[in-house]
């Protein structure tokens, strides 16, 4: 082959699917590509083995979980060459920002960072024409990653992904990349959303709050998918907002994911002083993250681990030398 396999390695989300989509119109027409839409667990492994297989990685908003598999991509990279990850995390960034082989911009969502890259170096006329195509698309997955709340259709493009399966919606979007829906895909959407709304009015009534620091809600009151919109109605709608609004899910796996949503970085602080890359991993952006538990936690330890993150954030401005195990003491 002139060129090697492309590896797409994207999130599970809208702005998952919809980078995902994109670099498989740009590239599907001249190379072999394989697809892998996956979460913060596996991306490391994913990178490493396609650097190893002599194939040629493309990872989007997404980034390693591990020191280790960032020390061996620099040892692998090569500066003469393209960047190959495309991501717009804060903490990405405040790690990993002057990485050659990562192109990070904390302003737009993983898709549009990479739409806005190809539209500046890829200059050819079909990789124009497919930038325009998917214009439409990069800006609805952007309203819904940042959570602009500009875009209505935004929320129901979500709905898809969420009834449909990423690789549902990947597909649709290799089909047909226009951003408008057809009557069968609105008339869907629409009715999830309202049975979303009921759901919604479910999870309200079985939060664990923790005055005005915490909103906790346990396993099997929300489905996928329900966890950005749930959140941003406790957060922006709600008579007294808590700080973290968090939602537990236990995994097929066994293990525990509990995604975190706050209005002023917060719950990246949260995942930064939790994350250790071995008992909890974890990844996510300032407003928006999620920390991954081994399956001997209950949820109430978890719930109690977030707590005490928020209260040493909190104490930190106030009295630095306060440490997250003198927390832990108020809470036994």
């Amino acid at each position: 082959m002139d060129k090697p396999l492309l590896h797409i390695i994207s999130h599970t989300d809208l702005d998952g699917v919809a980078a995902a989509a994109l670099a498989w119109h740009v590239h599907h027409h001249d190379r072999l590509v394989r697809i892998s839409l996956t979460g913060y667990g596996d991306v490391d492994m994913l990178i490493l083995e396609t650097l190893a297989a002599g194939q040629e990685p493309l990872v989007l908003d997404l980034f390693c979980q591990r020191e280790q598999t960032v020390d061996e991509i620099d040892k692998l990279w090569n500066d003469a060459r393209r960047p190959f990850l495309f991501d717009h995390h804060k903490s990405t960034f405040e790690r990993y920002g002057n990485r050659k082989w990562a192109v990070i911009d904390t302003n737009y969502c993983g898709a549009l960072v990479y739409w806005r890259w190809l539209r500046e170096n890829a200059k050819d006329e079909r990789t124009q024409t497919v930038l325009a195509e998917l214009e439409p698309v990069m800006k609805i997955a952007n309203d819904r990653d940042l959570w602009l709340g500009e875009m209505p259709e935004s929320r129901l493009w979500q709905a898809l992904v969420t009834m449909c399966g990423q690789w549902g919606m990947l597909a649709r979007l290799m089909d047909n990349p226009r951003a408008e829906l057809s009557p069968v895909e609105l008339a869907g959407a629409e009715e999830f959303t309202e049975r979303q709304e009921a759901r919604f009015a479910l999870a309200k009534e079985h939060i664990w709050r923790s005055g005005s620091e915490l909103a906790f809600v346990c396993d099997g009151v929300l489905e996928y998918g329900d966890v950005s919109d749930f959140c941003g109605l406790i957060l922006d709608r709600d008579d007294n907002p808590p700080e973290v609004a968090a939602v537990a899910a236990k995994r097929f796996g066994g293990d525990w994911a509990v995604s975190m949503r706050s209005r002023d970085g917060l719950a990246g602080r949260v995942l930064a002083l939790l994350k250790d890359g071995k008992k909890i991993r974890g990844g996510g952006h300032g407003d928006a993250s999620a920390l991954y538990f081994p399956r001997n936690y209950t949820q109430e330890q978890m719930r109690d681990s977030i707590l005490a993150a928020i209260r040493v954030e909190k104490e930190r401005n106030a009295a630095p030398k306060v440490t997250i195990g003198d927390l832990f003491k108020g809470l036994v």
